[in-house]
């Protein structure tokens, strides 16, 4: 009887043992760990693009807003005083 459980014990040792992944299912995780990573990488490379994109645009924004406050100033400035009489001589 010891025997036989002993041949059992070491059956069942074998058969956990050989229930394992195989080489391919260990290569298909692999790839699909490399696929995740290059995914995500791309992901990253776009959302750094699109925020770059955003800053470039706000900026200009900001830019052309302040440029056309100051022709605007400056046209009301040049408008004032001429309706005065006349621009200042210095």
């Amino acid at each position: 009887m010891k025997k036989l459980l002993t041949l059992v014990a070491v059956a069942g040792i074998f058969t956990f043992t050989a229930c394992g992944p195989s080489e391919a299912e260990k290569k298909a995780a692999e790839q699909k760990i490399a696929d995740s990573t290059a995914k995500y990488a791309a992901d990253m490379a776009q959302a750094e693009a699109a925020k770059q994109q955003a800053i470039a645009d706000s900026t200009k924004k900001a830019m052309d807003e302040a440029k056309a406050k100051m022709v605007a100033d400056s046209t009301a400035k040049y408008e004032e005083e001429h309706k005065k009489g006349g621009a200042k001589k210095k």
